[in-house]
């Protein structure tokens, strides 16, 4: 059963223009490798909004593979894998995007709101950024750097299962009443945590 941290970072306001993807992989309790690849838009416009936030520009990604050919290098680890993104619904929208752009099919996997789970095992923090998260966790990163945000999504996720006590994050949704979301062939379900 593998576990992936997943994070997107665009070029423009389009979902469909993720610019960068990170991962990071968690293998027994911890993270064990960390990947980013530059992603070249189909579109190639950029935004000054979206520059100034990750620091990605056109000349980085002008000889970088476009999106199929980036995330092809991964669908192995991809397949059955449970992934986390820190707000699901804009990483995986953004997945979707492109995937549709392209003209393919969905892969089969499920995934989990690092942003839910933390509302519901940590509620007296005053916000869930990931960037407060770090912070409390005592951990330092480069805020809206792929890699590092999927690296810091892992670790808060597995410092969430230890504080519940439990030996996998994938175990966390049935403990705090979370309904993991699923990307499949015909669709997708979102990420739901159940009323209070």
């Amino acid at each position: 059963m593998k576990t992936i941290a997943i994070d997107f970072e665009t070029a423009n306001e389009q979902r469909g223009s993720a610019c960068s993807v990170g991962l990071a992989w968690i293998e027994d309790g911890r993270v064990a490798r960390v990947e980013e690849r530059l992603i070249r838009p189909k579109n190639m416009r950029f935004s000054s909004f979206n520059i100034a936030i990750h620091g990605i520009c056109p000349e980085h990604v002008e000889d970088a593979g476009e999106f199929p050919e980036v995330m092809d290098e991964f669908a192995e680890d991809f397949r059955g894998a449970t992934m986390i993104a820190h707000n699901a619904a804009f990483d995986f929208s953004v997945w979707r995007s492109c995937l549709d752009l392209y003209r393919l099919s969905y892969p089969e996997l499920s995934y989990l709101c690092s942003v839910k789970m933390a509302q519901r095992v940590w509620p007296d923090l005053g916000s869930h950024k990931l960037n407060i998260l770090a912070s409390h966790l005592g951990l330092s990163f480069k805020h809206h750097n792929a890699a590092e945000d999927a690296a810091i999504c892992a670790e808060a996720a597995i410092a969430m299962a230890r504080s519940l006590r439990l030996l996998h994050v994938r175990d966390i949704p049935v403990v705090i009443g979370m309904r993991a979301g699923r990307l499949f062939s015909g669709g997708y379900d979102a990420c739901t945590c159940r009323k209070k």
